[in-house]
């Protein structure tokens, strides 16, 4: 048996935990191996603890429960700067005990503001103001022979990066991140040991704009302050158990360096004939900064994450130099030159897409994203930014005349998120589209959870990451991530609770701060969403004043009648029958979706409540779902359950958050299924709806529909942009036209991730691979379709990992399942049969379910593999351009029999003749046609 390392919630995976804002970090650890059944009854926690400057010392605890995970600090709270080495051993149920895990570090950060000292932030003067080269903060330090240890604690105002002795401080990028400025601002914490040596110590502090300085959003506005600035405190033991520190004052110097302009949407300039930082001091001064706001970082830092190479480069037609990455992905260019002379300028555009075979930048709006370079002569230099960053697959470079692609690659930058959720397939685009998600949560994921990496916006859009975020939850460990940037949701609410659309609140006036729903439902949906992940009860309590305030102001609005109307809204936003330039036009009623909201929201308040013992919460809010979903039935669903709008999205609202008795479920799931027969399985929802649709036909029996809707390849669809070579997930279901031409809107993205939504359905349902944290439950309840050959998932969860798999071999279907130590599992095999498993990995083998009989009706036939030849087919026979208007036209026929189809369109003013449409019909049924 064997124990793996505990873990805290730190900022990087397989690092120490350096810097954690709290005296009692909980523990995390995992049994990797152990024989079948086997489970922890107790554990042992060793740690040995140095206090800084101290004398190190061990102790160990032993904990009577089978808990691994989010395990209560045992000991004595650690003080500030305490480091502490724990290891953990597992004594099973088996008698059995494990070696000692490998030891895991953690660090206290400077627990209260007076750890700070004497350390003041301080901000250039006379350089690095608004539109001027970015400064330097320097100072010179004498240490003795000796250092132990060292730790550089830092914050800023707008982006920094730090050299000790011309070398760079640690890996992150993009520090101190972006938080709400006024509320939380984050500081982090890095071993510096190593760049240190006896005598003269050179730090040196690069400020960039970042988010604190760069003109944000649409409208270009400055927003959170003009000028940049640093607080920094670096400590050191000697071996004699010495301290010193030298934290920023007003004795530090200001200087310039070679980066002449940087900001987030346009790029950066430099200029490498003058040195990184040149030596022309300049005073600095002390700034106010309340240290009540400094907070330690708690999710993943930035980084660089892969290096993606150059797959080709060539002259466009225009005569331009283009690179193609092969991947659309969000960081920075590295460009290798030589043989160029002094003030030779070399400028690189990026871009998501071609146009005409030529950069397509017209989606960047206002953004330039374009890194500039004057050279210093012909020596080789290696070109990249320090303070931006772009999304884009392809790169156009100007100032060279001929470039291989080994000098030139991409730094993917992301939050270091670990990956926990694998998805593959027997079929090649559904496999691509799980790749694109995840690809498009890692540009989206930077720092906070953006809508799009690329053009003038890059904003925490609250409607993207509430729809998204249990898919998230599955593909990474966002637990970190997600919680840092509900403690912002939370600080940037109002008196009234409402929140805004976008964290941090960038867009203020207008409908900036305005409850919307669905999209300040993140305040309510996304703790949930990470407690159900992780089990994880305490982001509920921190948040839990947040969800009440929410649902409260919604409340509010709703009013007596407990329903919200008349308020803008964002609707089921980008549906795709929408108008391009009315993106909010959508066929399901607003005021429908936002009082189903309020139903759903109120529910998860109620919830949350009870997982935390707040029981007069929990009564409060149930009562309220119940009064405000009984509002929402007599108002807008008729007694056989007919949603008002007669929309995918009403359906799948009502089916997936219970706005139904039985009944009404039934008729909801088939006219919801009829929906998408009758719009030839194209995709008709948007982003309230599309995360609930498969979901919402598979939960009402109506499983071969939704793989159906999820495998079609027209136009709007989840595969139409794989098959159209899309790597990441488009904003728009037509971001790209047939064509190769961009979407004429003027707002469009090709990294957008909330529509990729659907790879929950792959892993849940697909895959059929569930993980309930709270429960310590794993469940593996495939659905098989003849369309598919085989499909698996696999989870990383925090007791190990998890997974499931179904395949066909000959007549058999053989379903496989993995549970980690600490959970239990079910298996429900095809036909329903429940199997309760414990840890282990367990096979069973059933007969795969038979192919669909042949078709009887026109409702069978609209579902089934004949469908997308025969409707093919009668494009040639009938005056239409489109299958979608074929399917439109069998609204009537639906229960006629497959045999007459050809005289019901004919009859139904279709047109064709009846003849040659059932032969087409007959054709596409015969054995031959399969």
């Amino acid at each position: 048996m064997i124990c793996t390392a505990p873990t805290f919630e730190q900022r990087s995976p397989g690092e120490p935990a350096l810097g954690v804002g709290t005296p009692t970090p909980r523990l995390t650890w995992a049994v990797a191996d152990a024989p079948d059944d086997v489970r922890q009854a107790s554990a042992t926690v060793k740690v040995t603890r140095s206090p800084w400057g101290g004398e190190a010392s061990t102790e160990t605890a032993t904990l009577d429960s089978d808990a691994q995970v989010l395990v209560d600090w045992p000991f004595v709270p650690l003080a500030s700067r305490e480091r502490a080495e724990v290891r953990v051993r597992v004594h099973a149920t088996d008698g059995a005990d494990s070696d000692w895990s490998e030891p895991a570090v953690v660090e206290a950060g400077l627990l209260a503001t007076s750890d700070w000292g004497d350390a003041r932030l301080i901000s250039p003067v006379g350089v690095g103001g608004l539109d001027e080269p970015a400064p330097a903060l320097v100072a010179t330090w004498e240490l003795p022979a000796g250092v132990r240890a060292a730790r550089l604690h830092l914050t800023a105002h707008g982006w920094y990066e730090v050299l000790i002795n011309g070398r760079r401080v640690g890996e992150d990028w993009f520090g101190p991140g972006w938080t709400a400025y006024e509320d939380r601002l984050r500081y982090y914490t890095h071993d510096v040991t190593d760049l240190l040596t006896a005598g003269t110590n050179t730090v040196q502090i690069l400020l960039g704009n970042g988010w604190w300085r760069s003109p944000l959003t649409w409208n270009m506005e400055r927003m959170y302050g003009d000028r940049l600035a640093a607080l920094a405190r670096l400590e050191v033991v000697t071996d004699d158990g010495a301290t010193q520190a030298l934290g920023t004052d007003d004795s530090w110097v200001a200087r310039t360096t070679h980066v002449t302009a940087n900001d987030l949407y346009g790029g950066e300039t430099q200029d490498l004939r003058r040195p990184l930082i040149d030596d022309a001091d300049h005073p600095v001064e002390v700034v106010d900064l309340d240290l009540d706001t400094l907070v330690a970082a708690r999710g993943p830092a930035v980084r660089v994450t892969e290096v993606v190479d150059a797959q080709r480069v060539w002259r466009s037609p225009a005569g331009k130099l283009l690179v193609d990455f092969g991947q659309n992905l969000v960081g920075v260019t590295r460009l290798t030159v030589r043989g160029l002379a002094s003030g030779d300028a070399v400028t690189i555009r990026h871009a998501e897409v071609l146009e005409h075979d030529e950069l397509g930048t017209r989606p960047l709006r206002n953004a330039r994203a374009t890194a500039s370079y004057t050279v210093a002569g012909p020596q080789e230099t290696v070109l990249a930014p320090h303070f931006t960053f772009f999304g884009f697959r392809y790169a156009e470079v100007t100032g060279v005349d001929e470039l291989a692609a080994e000098d030139i690659s991409a730094l993917v930058l992301h939050s270091a998120m670990t990956r926990t959720g694998w998805f593959t397939s027997s079929h090649d685009l559904l496999n691509q589209l799980h790749e694109n998600v995840v690809w498009g949560m890692r540009g989206n994921f930077l720092d906070v959870p953006t809508d799009c990496p690329q053009r003038d916006e890059r904003l925490g859009w609250t409607g993207d990451i509430q729809v998204f975020s249990p898919t998230a939850l599955i593909l990474h460990d966002a637990a970190g991530f997600l919680g840092s940037w509900l403690e912002d949701l939370a600080a940037e609410q109002d008196d009234s609770g409402a929140v805004p659309i976008v964290v941090p609140h960038v867009l203020r006036g207008g409908l900036g701060g305005r409850p919307a729903a669905a999209w300040g439902d993140a305040a309510s949906v996304v703790p949930w969403n990470v407690y159900a992940a992780t089990g994880d009860a305490e982001v509920l309590r921190r948040q839990l004043p947040s969800m009440k305030a929410w649902v409260d102001c919604v409340a509010a609005a709703a009013g007596e009648d407990h329903l919200w109307t008349g308020d803008f809204q964002f609707g089921d936003w980008l549906d795709p029958d929408a108008p391009p330039e009315k993106p909010g036009d959508s066929k399901v009623d607003k005021d429908l979706v936002a009082t189903a909201c309020l139903v759903r929201s109120a529910r998860l308040t109620a919830d949350a409540c009870a997982a935390v013992g707040d029981e007069e919460g929990r009564a409060h809010y149930a009562g309220l779902a119940d009064a405000v979903r009984t509002a929402l039935r007599n108002r807008w669903i008729t007694a056989d359950g007919l949603v008002h709008s007669d929309s995918p999205t009403g359906y799948a609202m009502a089916i997936c958050w219970d706005l139904l008795d039985d009944a009404q479920r039934v008729f909801a799931g088939a006219r919801l299924a009829d929906l998408a027969r009758l719009n030839s399985f194209r995709v008709s929802t948007g982003f309230v709806g599309t995360p609930l649709i498969c979901q919402a036909l598979h939960d009402t029996g109506h499983t071969d529909v939704a793989y159906r809707l999820l495998l079609e390849e027209g136009c709007p669809s989840w595969l139409y942009p794989v098959t159209m070579g899309a790597t990441t997930i488009w904003e728009r279901w037509d971001s790209m036209l047939p064509d190769g031409t961009i979407n004429p809107g003027e707002m469009t993205s090709f990294n957008h991730y909330a529509l990729g939504a659907v790879a929950e359905f792959l892993h849940q349902v697909v895959a059929g691979l569930t993980v309930d944290a709270v429960a310590r439950h794993v469940e593996l309840a495939p659905a098989p379709t003849h369309l598919l050959e085989h499909a698996s998932s696999r989870r990383l969860t925090p007791w190990g990992e998890a997974s499931g798999s179904w395949r066909r071999e000959g007549g058999e279907l053989i379903v496989e399942a993995t549970i980690p130590v600490g959970l239990r599992g079910t298996v429900v095999t095809p036909g329903g049969e429940r199997h309760e498993v414990g840890p282990g990995t367990h096979r069973f083998e059933v007969a795969a379910p038979p192919a669909p009989d042949a078709p009887a009706t026109v409702r069978d036939y609209v579902s089934s593999d004949a469908w997308p030849r025969a409707s093919a087919a009668l494009l040639e026979v009938l005056p239409l351009d489109d299958a979608r208007q074929i399917a439109q036209g069998l609204g009537a026929f639906l229960d006629v029999p497959v045999d007459q189809l050809g005289m019901a369109l004919t009859m139904g003013g279709m047109f064709g003749p009846a003849a040659e449409v059932q032969a087409v019909v007959d054709a596409s049924l015969a054995p031959s046609a399969s």
